[in-house]
């Protein structure tokens, strides 16, 4: 349910008669078709099948079941119900994978959700062979893992449970073969990504077709730290339940859905229900690329996420929350066009451009703290001397040390901050204050610009090592909202 694991209790009990095997507790297709799975699994590894009536229950009655998982779990009621092993070691142990039809163990969705919730506990978990490596972050879970039906029935029979041995995994250190050196000159473009990495804020690119605005988002996820232990278990449980590969444990995910994406697909849906990209990119980045071509509806559909960092989707028999505490970075080009700056190529009208911006409603557009025009590449830059190798270890470093003052000062980062955490943690001088008071009036922000403005400018203050926010860095954060300059120059 969603990426929770509730308990599901099965039971099975054998009675002389006429042989039949019965399926209840709200099964659904691919549950009830277990029956023919599990009796010739059993049967193929050179165990006994109940010639009686067999019934299997699956508590609790009123939890609707879904898939194969229970296939491993049937088979070793029934072989314990029969007598076939020993059931010292049950109340120790739980079951997840499906059979084949020749007993082996496969792999199924939602194990890392599972093995969460024994995090800890004095219960052991036991799955497919190959999902071993998938389970190894958890150490604090015994992993009994099996290839066949016959290797569970060994288990069983052994006088006492075998000791676990953890598997230790090489942890990458930050996403390899992307580097900011790939991309020519765009210095300001550089800068607002890593004031964006530095305090988690959300990022709007525009500029014409060609200018490095997709390298620049790509490269994002590697400028942030590595996931927390808590944060990256999180992240494999959103995995466990999709089909989509998960990242390697610890790094933080990239997600680039395209324009023709549907609601469903990108906030969660379907029967059951699964997550969409805003979950799959949960604790990463969520890259839209030609931003204004996406479904008005789908994009209005991310203003709750972006604010409350879940997002509850809800059905007549089923309501599932997932969390969705993305980093979102968008691009789009100025015009339909795309050549808005350069007359000579621009073929559009005043009014399409308008149209076209139009697309972005202003209550997502207030949402985005940074927002930065993406240009030409000049001639120099484009054959110059490429930049150094250095350039991403440099930002990392400090975008690191940012986050670390961060999480000493508030204990999250600035992009979250609440309005009264804001007045507490941001210290502005007395210029910076008068700065900011002008730029409100001026452009007419909101109170959640002004808001934002803050917290944009306060992370200015933290790559910068300063404890409090100098009108510098007001000015700085003031360049990064384009898009509210414009439409108080149009009035």
């Amino acid at each position: 349910m969603g990426i929770e694991a509730p308990p599901v209790l099965v039971e099975a009990h054998c009675l002389p008669g006429t042989p039949s095997f019965t399926l209840v507790g709200m099964a659904q297709t691919a549950v009830r078709e277990a029956r023919d799975r599990v009796r010739s699994a059993i049967r193929n590894v050179g165990l006994k099948f109940p010639q009686g009536r067999l019934v299997v229950n699956l508590a609790p009655a009123d939890l609707a079941k879904h898939g194969g998982r229970y296939d491993l779990a049937i088979a070793v009621a029934i072989l314990a119900t029969t007598k076939q092993v020993d059931s010292r070691h049950l109340d120790r142990l739980e079951f997840l994978g499906e059979l084949s039809l020749y007993g082996e163990v496969r792999a199924i969705q939602g194990a890392f959700c599972a093995a969460t919730k024994l995090n800890g506990r004095d219960r052991g978990l036991v799955v497919a062979s190959s999902q071993r490596q998938e389970l190894a972050p958890l150490a604090g879970v015994n992993i009994y893992p099996a290839a066949t039906l016959k290797d569970v029935f060994r288990l069983l029979q052994a006088p006492e449970l075998p000791e676990t041995q953890p598997l230790i995994l090489p942890l990458p250190s930050h996403h390899p073969g992307e580097s900011l050196s790939d991309v020519r000159g765009q210095a300001k473009a550089k800068r607002a990504l890593a004031v964006a990495a530095a305090g988690g804020h959300h990022l709007l690119m525009t500029g014409p077709p060609g200018t490095g605005k997709t390298m620049l988002a790509r490269r994002l996820a590697g400028l942030l730290p590595r996931l927390g232990d808590d944060e990256a278990i999180e992240v494999a449980n959103v995995y466990s339940v999709s089909t989509r590969k998960a990242p390697a444990f610890g790094l933080r995910p990239f997600c680039d859905p395209h324009h023709t994406a549907s609601l469903a697909a990108m906030v969660g849906g379907g029967n059951p229900i699964a997550p969409g990209e805003i979950t799959l990119a949960h604790r990463g980045v969520l890259f839209l690329d030609e931003l204004p071509e996406f479904q008005r509806n789908v994009l209005e559909a991310l203003r709750e996420p972006l604010e409350a960092g879940d997002v509850a989707v809800a059905r007549v028999k089923q309501t599932v929350r997932y969390p969705a505490r993305f980093q979102l970075v968008a691009a789009m080009n100025p015009c339909p066009a795309g050549y808005i700056c350069d007359e000579a190529h621009c073929r559009c009208t005043p009014h399409q451009v308008r149209q076209y911006s139009s697309r972005i409603s202003g209550p997502l557009l207030d949402r985005i703290d940074i927002r930065v025009e993406v240009g030409p590449v000049p001639e120099q830059d484009l054959w110059g001397a490429p930049p150094p190798a250095s350039q991403d270890a440099d930002v990392r470093a400090k975008v690191s040390t940012a986050w670390a003052r961060q999480m000493t000062r508030a204990g999250k980062m600035n992009a979250h901050l609440a309005g009264r955490e804001i007045e507490r943690y941001s210290t502005l001088a007395a210029p910076a204050a008068t700065l900011l008071r002008r730029a409100a009036k001026r452009f007419r922000l909101s109170a959640r610009a002004v808001h934002r403005l803050r917290k944009v400018a306060l992370t200015i203050a933290d790559l910068a090592g300063k404890d409090e926010t100098a009108s510098a860095h007001v000015a700085e954060a003031l360049t990064f909202r384009a898009f509210d300059e414009e439409s108080a120059a149009d009035d």
